[in-house]
C-alpha cells in the first residue's frame, strides 16, 4: 500500500467535518479531487474506509486505524516541519561548548542563564571533557564552539575576541609575600603552588611565567574547585595564580592578599573558536555578545 501524508489529512479532516465538501474546503482542494483520493486509496487496500450511507459520514473499522495513525503521525510531522523552520530562520539550533580554561565555568553559567531565556530552543551542552582535545572537536562539529585563550591558525575557524584578563598571585595575607609589591618566577621555588588538575601547558602560571623561567614550585597541590582553593589558600597552606575576575571577591578580604605576576603583570586573551559557517548564526552571536558583557561586570565588581 502507497500511502501519502495527504492521505493521513485527508481521512482525519473527512472525520472531523462529517462530510466532503466541508473537508475539501479545509483541505482547500476539490470535492472531486478529494473524492477521486479516497477512491484510490479504498482501490489501494481493498476495503471502504468511510460508510458513505451514512450521515454524516462515518469512518469503517479500516478508517479508524487510519484515523489512529494519522492522529499519531501528523501531529510529529507537524513538529519535525516547526524545527526545521525554526533552524531555517536561525531560531533554534546546537551550542555544544568545550572548556579549555578550567576557571571559566563560573564566568560561563551567568552568560549561559541569560542565554537560556533569549533563546530557549537553542540546545546548550557544556563538554568539559573534551578539554585537551576541543579544537579538533570543533572541526569534527562535535561541539560548537570552544573557549580558549590559544588561538590557532585553523582552516575554517574563527576565533573571536572575548575580553582581556590578568592571571595574579592569590596568598594569605599572612604569607611572607603579601608584603611584595609583585612576585616572580623565583618566588615560587620554595611554594606549595595550588593549582587545577589540568596540564600544565593550560595554567597561565606555568605557560606565562614558570616554564620560560625554567622554575619548579617546591610542591604542587591540585584542586578541582576555585572555592577550595581559596580555602587552602587562606589557610596558608599554598599559594595560588588565578584570573583577576576569579579572584574579585577577595579583594575585599582580610583573609588574602592578590598581587601582579612580575612588575608590569602579565595579561591573557579568551576567545570563543567558532566555525566560519556558524559565526553569522544571531544565537551565536547573542552568545558572545552575552559573554563580554558578564565578563565587563565581573571585572567592574
Amino acid at each position: 500500500m502507497h500511502l501519502e501524508f495527504r492521505h493521513l489529512r485527508s481521512i482525519k479532516a473527512i472525520h472531523e467535518c462529517g462530510s466532503l465538501a466541508r473537508a475539501a474546503d479545509q483541505l482547500h482542494i476539490t470535492q472531486s479531487a478529494l473524492s477521486h483520493q479516497i477512491k484510490g486509496l479504498e482501490d489501494q487496500t481493498g476495503v471502504e474506509l468511510f460508510i458513505r450511507r451514512s450521515k454524516p459520514m462515518r469512518l469503517s473499522p479500516a478508517g479508524l486505524r487510519l484515523l489512529r495513525l494519522a492522529e499519531q503521525v501528523l501531529p510529529q510531522v507537524e513538529a519535525t516541519a516547526a524545527e526545521f523552520a525554526a533552524l531555517r530562520d536561525g531560531k533554534s539550533g546546537r551550542m555544544h561548548i568545550a572548556i579549555e580554561c578550567h576557571a571559566c565555568f563560573e564566568w560561563l553559567f551567568p552568560v549561559l542563564e541569560g542565554f537560556r531565556k533569549t533563546w530557549p530552543d537553542v540546545d546548550v551542552d557544556i563538554r568539559p571533557g573534551l578539554a585537551f582535545d576541543a579544537l579538533p572537536a570543533l572541526d569534527r562539529e562535535d561541539v560548537d564552539l570552544v573557549v580558549s585563550s590559544d588561538p590557532e591558525d585553523l582552516p575554517g575557524v574563527e576565533f573571536v575576541e572575548l575580553f582581556d584578563y590578568n592571571p595574579v598571585f592569590v596568598a594569605s595575607a599572612q604569607h611572607p609575600l603579601a608584603s611584595e609589591d609583585y612576585v616572580t618566577a623565583a618566588d615560587f621555588r620554595d611554594q606549595t603552588l595550588i593549582s587545577y588538575p589540568v596540564e600544565r601547558s593550560r595554567l597561565d602560571v606555568f605557560s606565562q611565567l614558570l616554564t620560560p623561567a625554567k622554575v619548579e614550585p617546591a610542591a604542587i597541590r591540585q584542586v578541582e574547585l576555585t572555592a577550595v582553593i581559596l580555602l587552602l589558600v587562606a589557610s596558608n597552606r599554598g599559594v595560588a595564580v588565578l584570573p583577576d575576575w576569579v579572584v574579585r571577591e577577595v579583594k575585599y578580604s582580610s583573609d588574602y592578599v592578590t598581587r601582579p605576576l612580575t612588575e608590569t603583570g602579565i595579561t591573557r586573551r579568551l576567545f570563543a573558536a567558532v566555525r566560519e559557517t556558524d559565526l553569522d548564526k544571531e544565537y551565536v552571536q547573542e552568545l558572545i555578545r552575552l559573554a563580554r558583557v558578564e565578563a565587563r561586570k565581573l571585572q567592574s565588581t
